[in-house]
C-alpha cells in the first residue's frame, strides 16, 4: 500500500519563523506552502519550494483567507463565492511563479485553515476552489477532506482529488474537522496519533469523537507544520507506516 505523508510549511513571515521546515522535509513526502495570505512571503515561499526540491518533496499551493493576523484560522462567513475563486486563482498563481523560478513545478492545491473548513462544510464554496484551481492549471490535483463538499466538487469538477486525513486532529459525524475550541480536537501524542492513523488507513475509515465509522478513501496523511509536536509526531508516524508495510511517497509519484 502507497501512502503519501504531508505537512503545512511556509508559514513564518518575513523574520519570524514557524516550526522547523528543515527538520519536517527530511520527513514528509509532500509539503503545501503557506502563499502569503494567511501566513508566508515571497521570499519564505521561495526557500521552501528550493529546500523541498533538494529533499525530493513534492509542493504544493496551500491558500488561505487574507488573514494574517489570525493565522487563517478565523472563519470569515461574509466571504463570497466570487472572492473565494480570486483569493485561490491569485494564491496558486503566485505559487506557480515562485516554483517556476526554481524549477519545481507543484503538482497540488490544498486551502488551509478555517477557509479549508468552510470549503469542507460549502459544495458552493468548494466548487469555487475547484473552479480556480482548473482556471490556473488544470493538471493540478485538489488536496480534499475525504466525504465532504470538496470531495464532491473534484469529482464533479474532474480534478484529480488526493484524499487527506490528519494524524494530529479528531473528526465529527459531518467528516469534517472538530472545532479547535472543543476538548480534544488536537492530538499531541505520537504514539495515538499512528494508532488512529494505521486504523484509518489500514480500514478505510475515519472514527469521529462520537465513535461512528465513516468509510472514506485515503491517500495522503497531514501533519500540522506549525505544532510543537510537529517533527517528532512526523518521524514516529512514517517509521510507523513503513513497518506496517506501506510505501511512503507523494501522491501520484511514479
Amino acid at each position: 500500500m502507497r501512502i503519501d505523508l504531508n505537512a503545512d510549511l511556509g508559514e513564518g513571515f518575513g523574520p519570524w519563523a514557524m516550526g522547523d521546515d528543515t527538520a519536517l522535509l527530511q520527513i514528509v513526502t509532500t509539503a503545501n506552502v503557506a502563499c502569503g495570505f494567511h501566513a508566508g512571503d515571497p521570499a519564505i515561499m521561495r526557500a521552501t519550494v528550493r529546500e523541498a526540491k533538494a529533499c525530493g518533496v513534492a509542493v504544493g499551493a496551500h491558500p488561505g483567507y487574507a488573514d494574517l493576523a489570525g493565522f487563517g484560522r478565523r472563519a470569515m462567513p461574509g466571504v463570497t463565492v466570487a472572492e473565494i475563486e480570486n483569493l485561490i486563482a491569485y494564491q496558486v498563481g503566485a505559487m506557480a511563479a515562485i516554483c517556476a523560478l526554481e524549477g519545481h513545478p507543484m503538482t497540488h492545491v490544498k486551502t488551509h485553515g478555517a477557509l479549508g473548513n468552510a470549503c469542507a462544510d460549502d459544495d458552493a464554496l468548494a466548487l469555487a476552489v475547484g473552479r480556480a484551481i482548473l482556471a490556473v492549471d488544470p493538471s493540478l490535483r485538489f488536496m480534499v477532506m475525504p466525504g465532504t463538499a470538496t470531495d464532491r466538487a473534484a469529482d464533479h469538477l474532474g480534478l484529480c482529488p488526493i484524499r487527506e486525513i490528519y494524524a494530529d486532529r479528531t473528526y465529527a459525524d459531518s467528516f469534517n474537522l472538530t472545532p479547535r475550541g472543543h476538548a480534544g480536537a488536537a492530538l499531541h501524542d505520537p504514539t495515538e496519533a499512528l494508532a488512529r492513523v494505521l486504523d484509518m488507513v489500514t480500514n478505510g475509515h475515519i472514527t469521529a469523537t462520537s465513535g461512528k465509522r465513516l468509510p472514506v478513501q485515503i491517500d495522503s496523511v497531514c501533519v500540522h507544520g506549525d505544532s510543537p509536536y510537529a517533527v517528532s509526531m512526523a518521524r514516529h508516524l512514517r517509521a510507523g507506516l513503513v513497518a506496517a508495510g506501506m510505501t511512503v511517497c507523494a501522491a501520484g509519484a511514479p
